[in-house]
C-alpha cells in the first residue's frame, strides 16, 4: 500500500502496519489483505461483493479489523458484510471507511453490515468514516447496520464521522430479544455544504431488554444535519434516545426523536437539545489565554470526545 492508503487506514482503523488477530482490508473495491484465526473465519461471498465473518462460540478477548479505503476518483463501491457471533463470545470489531478523492468525480462507498449476535455474547463495534483529498469530487459514505440480538446478548456500537465526508445517510436498525442490550454512540461534525442524515430504529421485543441511543454532533458553515430516532417498546423494557447538537454559522439541524410504547411496562425516554456555544464558555477560556477560535475548538473537542 502507498502512503495515502496507509494514512487512511490509520485514520479509520488506528492501523499502523499489519494488525494482530483477524483482518480484511478492502482497497478500491478489491481485497488487499486478509487473515483468519482459529476462532474467527473470514470468507468472501459468492453471490455478491462482501464477506462473511463467523466467530466461534466462546471466543474471548479477540479482535478483528475490516477497514475499507478508496483513492480512485469516480469509484462506486458496495459491500455486504455479515457477522455471525457465536454464543458466549466476547469480541472487538473495528471497521471504517476512508476516502481520498483528488479528482472531479464522486467517490462513494456503501456498506451494509448485518450482525447476528448469539446468546450471552458481547460485541463492541467501532466504525469510523473519514474523507480527504484536494479534488472537487464529492466523498459519499452511506453505512447501513442491521443488528439482531439474541437472549442476554450485548452490543456497543461506536460511530464516528468528524471530517471530510460531503454526504452521508446512516441507517441503523436493531431488534432485541429477552435481556438483550444495545448501546449506540454517534459523533458527527459537518462543515461547508456537507449533509448528514442519521436514522435509528430499534424494536425492543424481549422482556427486560434495554436500548440507549446517543448522538452528539456539531454543524458548521452551511451544512445540514438530520437526526431521526424511533424506539419501539414492545415488551417490558427500558429505552433512551438522546440528540445533542451544537449549531454554528449558517448551519441547519433537525432532530426528530420518536417513542412508541406497545406494552404497559415499556419505559421510554427521549431528549433533544440544539444550541450555540455559550458566550460565557468562550470568555472563560479567553481569560486563560486562548483566542476565540482556539476556545471554540477546545469546546467542540470536549463535546465530541
Amino acid at each position: 500500500m502507498d502512503n495515502i492508503e496507509k494514512n487512511l487506514l490509520m485514520q479509520v482503523a488506528d492501523m499502523d502496519g499489519v494488525p494482530e488477530g483477524a483482518y480484511n482490508i478492502r482497497s478500491n473495491g478489491k481485497l488487499a489483505g486478509r487473515q483468519s484465526t482459529a476462532n474467527i473465519e473470514i470468507t468472501s461471498k459468492e453471490d455478491k461483493p462482501g464477506i462473511d465473518i463467523r466467530i466461534k462460540p466462546g471466543t474471548k478477548h479477540e479482535s478483528m479489523h475490516i477497514p475499507v479505503v478508496m483513492t480512485e476518483s469516480g469509484m462506486n463501491d458496495l459491500v455486504y458484510n455479515d457477522f455471525y457471533v457465536g454464543d458466549d463470545a466476547d469480541v472487538l470489531i473495528i471497521a471504517g471507511c476512508g476516502i481520498n478523492n483528488c479528482g472531479h468525480q464522486t467517490s462513494q462507498h456503501d456498506g451494509i453490515h448485518t450482525f447476528w449476535v448469539g446468546k450471552n455474547a458481547r460485541v463492541k463495534y467501532v466504525e469510523k468514516h473519514y474523507g480527504e483529498g484536494d479534488g472537487d469530487g464529492a466523498r459519499v459514505l452511506n453505512p447501513e447496520t442491521v443488528i439482531h440480538l439474541e437472549e442476554n446478548s450485548y452490543m456497543e456500537m461506536v460511530s464516528v464521522q468528524i471530517k471530510g465526508v460531503d454526504s452521508t445517510i446512516r441507517n441503523t436498525v436493531g431488534d432485541l430479544a429477552d435481556g438483550a442490550t444495545l448501546i449506540i454512540s454517534e459523533k458527527i461534525m459537518t462543515h461547508e455544504d456537507q449533509v448528514a442524515e442519521t436514522n435509528f430504529t430499534v424494536d425492543m421485543n424481549g422482556v427486560d431488554c434495554h436500548a440507549d441511543v446517543v448522538s452528539r454532533s456539531v454543524a458548521r458553515g452551511n451544512s445540514k444535519q438530520i437526526f431521526n430516532s424511533s424506539i419501539n417498546g414492545n415488551n417490558r423494557c427500558t429505552g433512551h434516545s438522546e440528540c445533542d447538537a451544537i449549531i454554528m454559522d449558517n448551519a441547519h439541524v433537525v432532530a426528530r426523536p420518536a417513542l412508541e410504547a406497545n406494552d404497559i411496562e415499556a419505559s421510554l425516554i427521549h431528549e433533544a437539545a440544539i444550541g450555540k456555544i455559550a458566550g460565557e464558555q468562550i470568555i472563560k477560556l479567553e481569560t486563560l489565554g486562548l483566542t476565540e477560535q482556539e476556545a471554540e475548538e477546545q469546546i467542540i473537542s470536549g463535546f465530541l470526545k
